[in-house]
């Protein structure tokens, strides 16, 4: 057999660790939105009448009129990311209750670039993740490319001891190395933390010594009730600042401008950035500079007026929501009542399968939602699932839950 004659076994070259990536539900849901007559509460998708397109073809276009900022912008960047947008995030980090400086901060291509990053920089295989259940379905597949075993965080009151998670983080064979928690409007629950909650949570880390890694991405997206300090801003009051914290702080302008141009950070101690920029300089160099301009000049101008056009416009939906579901669910329906972010959670009946329904769902009443056993690292969860209110209209959303409610209804009987 020649060598042309040889097919090539691609099988059997992977890393062992491309076993346990798995395609994400929400991505392969988005793909319904091709099919225009779907009502889609499925991705947790910006809606794109917020862009300020004008403001952003403007900018650009004073980048590309200007030869010295044209030629700047198109050439390769530092790896740390643009010192103007990294200065604004210092000063808005400061609004926040986090005393930090340039150096803390690295840029990224979205904050999922730094949940990919985190995970190769602290996890081995068999090492244990702290995760809530349920939590952020992309903060699973960045880390499970690492081959981790995860664990549940604690949700008030437990039996369990501190050496119990220690333990059974050895008997798995690795080290317990961080907790991941969404604290703010969460996705996929719609809970936001309390301070007790809040301070409950930096306890237990410090019982444990790991880092929390605080992932913020809807946090000025805050409808009602008063505003929770962030667990990085606690914790530097306790430590006495940003170099004695163990919280690694994760932002993004994805929910606020748009997700297109792929702009977040990390905030955390320089001994962490610098371990990040190493690996930021071997992934991918740097964010497009031409990208975090327009950030930065959009961040310094329009940034206070873009979080309250969003609360305006999203407020209206999540109520729009909220009240669709509480005239059309069935009895023993149960769903969150968030204060912010893009997302309600619905659980079902006991017995109800959520994955199970969506595919009546689509098909009978042509609405999509996210199953929520996404959501959970072991795949419990079966009858619960994930809304979201940010880019379906207001009648679209009335029509949708109401088609969903009839649906459920007969399911339940």
């Amino acid at each position: 057999m020649t060598p042309q004659e040889t097919p090539m076994d691609w099988g059997t070259r992977y890393a062992a660790r491309m076993a346990g990536m798995k395609a994400s539900e929400i991505r392969e849901l988005l793909k319904l939105l091709d099919q225009p007559d779907i009502i889609s509460f499925a991705g947790g998708i910006p809606d794109p009448a917020l862009f300020p397109q004008a403001e952003i073809a403007q900018t650009y276009a004073q980048i590309c009129g200007d030869r010295a900022l044209f030629d700047a912008a198109l050439q390769y960047s530092v790896s740390e990311g643009d010192a103007g947008l990294r200065q604004w995030i210092v000063s808005y980090m400061a609004k926040r209750g986090v005393t930090c400086g340039p150096e803390n901060i690295l840029i990224t291509n979205g904050s999922q670039q730094a949940l990919e990053f985190l995970g190769r920089m602290f996890l081995s295989p068999k090492d244990t993740a702290m995760v809530e259940a349920p939590t952020y379905l992309g903060a699973l597949q960045a880390f499970s490319a690492m081959e981790p075993v995860y664990d549940t965080l604690p949700n008030g009151a437990t039996n369990r001891t501190v050496a119990s998670y220690r333990d059974k983080a050895g008997a798995a064979g690795g080290v317990l190395k961080f907790a991941y928690v969404v604290p703010d409007f969460a996705n996929p629950t719609g809970h936001t933390l309390n301070i007790e909650e809040r301070r409950e949570l930096l306890q237990f880390a410090s019982d444990l010594n790991i880092p929390v890694i605080e992932d913020s991405p809807y946090v000025a997206l805050r409808y009602d009730g008063q505003e929770v300090p962030m667990l990085q801003a606690l914790d530097c009051e306790d430590q006495g600042g940003i170099e004695s914290s163990r919280v690694i702080s994760l932002g993004s302008f994805s929910k606020v401008f748009t997700p297109g141009l792929r702009v977040g950070w990390i905030c955390a101690p320089t001994e962490v950035i610098g371990k990040l920029t190493l690996m930021k300089q071997a992934s991918d160099l740097s964010n497009s500079a031409i990208n975090q301009r327009v950030i930065a000049t959009l961040a310094t101008t329009r940034f206070d007026q873009q979080v309250a056009q969003g609360i305006a416009h999203y407020r209206v939906k999540r109520d729009a929501m909220l009240d669709a579901l509480e005239r059309h669910m069935p009895d023993g329906v149960t769903w969150s009542k968030p204060e912010g972010g893009l997302f309600i959670w619905v659980t079902l009946p006991e017995g109800l399968d959520a994955t199970a329904l969506l595919q009546q769902a689509v098909e009978q009443a042509r609405v999509a939602y996210v199953p929520g056993h996404a959501f959970f690292a072991d795949g419990s969860g079966r009858n619960t699932l994930r809304l979201s209110f940010s880019l379906p209209s207001v009648d679209a959303i009335e029509d949708g839950i109401a088609k969903l409610g009839a649906l459920l209804k007969k399911a339940t009987g």
